[in-house]
């Protein structure tokens, strides 16, 4: 087993474990971004989490760490 299949392998493990939170961080970061920008890019920055989250998602190739169509938290 290669060192990038191991990394791969871990970072999954990760994910499956608390894939739940990083999304929460995903989401306090947004929201934090668009209330220090006012709001004038919340849009983008909707885009932005909405892509991250989708790739937390897609990690281990099973989209079930993150329950579909989950709101973001915490947005102003």
């Amino acid at each position: 087993m290669s060192f990038l299949d191991k990394a791969k392998a871990k970072l999954t493990d990760a994910v499956d474990q608390h894939g739940d939170k990083i999304a929460q961080g995903i989401d306090k970061a947004g929201a934090f971004a668009n209330e220090k920008t006012g709001g004038k890019h919340a849009d983008k920055i909707d885009k932005a989490t909405g892509k991250a989250r989708d790739a937390l998602d897609q990690l281990d190739g099973k989209d079930d760490d993150i329950p579909p169509g989950t709101p973001p938290t915490a947005r102003p």
